[in-house]
């Protein structure tokens, strides 16, 4: 058998010909920028997410930099991050004149560690450096520990803001992720639980000034035609990405519940491996996106490379943590610095996850390891 770490013809098959039939609108249209697909898309994803305001922007990390460009915090102040995550979620940092700083994650949900945060900020306070505020990544689509993190962030006059770009969709409490902050970013990368066929990505906020000031820094810092008062990016969306998203959208619910179930499935499979794997965590009052199936396992480069071997194809997010990059040398970070996340770099293994993936599919992998424990 063989079987992709991701097999996006399968989604297409269901809803290919709407998309077809979008994208040809658009193109008879005339209109390929800032207009009704992009203002629909707009709407009713601030709706669905209970927020005022979505800016769409041409990618989850321009979503990022864009909020970082307009909360406009002190040039060379320090930003808390995780490590264990995605790099553009430190590389808006730089982008944006700050210094990021990382700190440790959550063994159970990979997520950003509340008590790794306020070690981390007692100790930077002592040095006297500035401290504007926090990234909180909710990593997998596993919603990270956000109620406490706002608390913090509030005690100590810190912005929050949110990187969802996995975790669109999740909510705490029946509260949706991308809300607790001042605002909040997501993907639409072609690998996210709601996705376009290339990049683009959103903003969300509540705050007016704060999306005023981020649309005119999508559009080079325009606040009227040709009249710059920022520097800005060329950030927008396009309506081909909109017209997909507006039909990929209306599914989005459906293909959540798939996601669902299949976890379920995997984690009900896989129970009798407890010594070698630990399946996903899923905090109480919690419903995850369901971005990725990742589980810890012991000799995992070996489990890779024999699920290889039997046609199963799998994922290593993230195999070098952000601190230990070179591109991060000089912030003075070492081995040893972040135990977990370090811990978790050598034991973690995505396995075959999209909404059609069949149950068959999941018999055979989890047979496939078994397999691979019991000659160990």
């Amino acid at each position: 058998m063989n079987i992709p770490f991701l097999d996006l013809k399968r989604g297409y098959k269901i809803y290919g010909k709407e998309i077809e039939e979008a994208v040809l609108e658009v193109l008879r249209s005339g209109v390929y920028l800032n207009g009704e697909k992009t203002r629909n898309l707009e709407k009713k994803l601030s709706e669905y997410l209970g927020v005022k305001f979505a800016i769409g922007v041409s990618s989850g990390t321009e979503a990022l930099y864009l909020i970082l460009k307009a909360l406009d915090p002190p040039s060379g102040s320090l930003v808390l991050l995780p490590s264990f995550t995605f790099v553009s979620t430190a590389e808006v940092v730089v982008r944006a004149g700050l210094v990021p700083y990382f700190v440790d994650v959550e063994e159970k949900t990979c997520n950003i560690s509340l008590e790794s945060l306020k070690e981390t900020y007692k100790e930077l306070e002592k040095t006297g450096r500035k401290i504007s505020g926090v990234i909180a990544v909710s990593l997998f689509g596993v919603p990270a520990n956000l109620k406490e993190i706002r608390n913090f962030c509030e005690e100590k006059g810190l912005f929050l803001v949110e990187d969802i770009c996995q975790a669109f969709g999740a909510e705490i409490d029946g509260k949706k992720v991308g809300t607790f902050g001042i605002a909040s970013a997501t993907s639409f990368y072609p690998t996210k639980p709601l996705s376009t066929c290339g990049d683009a990505g959103m903003v969300f906020t509540s705050e007016e000034s704060l999306a005023k000031k981020i649309r005119c820094l999508k559009e080079h810092g325009q606040t009227k035609a040709y009249f710059y008062e920022y520097h800005g990016v060329n950030g927008r969306i396009d309506e081909i990405h909109s017209a997909i998203l507006l039909v990929k959208f209306k599914y989005f619910e459906e293909e959540l519940k798939k996601r669902k179930e299949l976890a379920e499935m995997y984690n009900r499979e896989l129970e009798g491996l407890n010594n070698f794997i630990k399946v996903p965590f899923f905090p109480e009052g919690t419903r995850p996106s369901y971005a990725l199936y990742t589980i810890k396992a012991e000799k995992r480069d070996d489990l890779r490379n024999f699920l290889k071997e039997k046609g199963v194809a799998t994922g290593i997010y993230y195999a070098l943590p952000l601190h230990l990059q070179p591109v991060y040398r000089e912030l003075g970070f070492k081995k040893g610095d972040l135990p977990v996340t370090e811990n978790l770099a050598t034991r973690v293994l995505s396995l075959p996850f999209y909404p059609y993936l069949k149950k068959e599919e999941i018999l055979y992998i989890v047979e496939t390891i078994n397999t691979f424990y019991k000659t160990k």
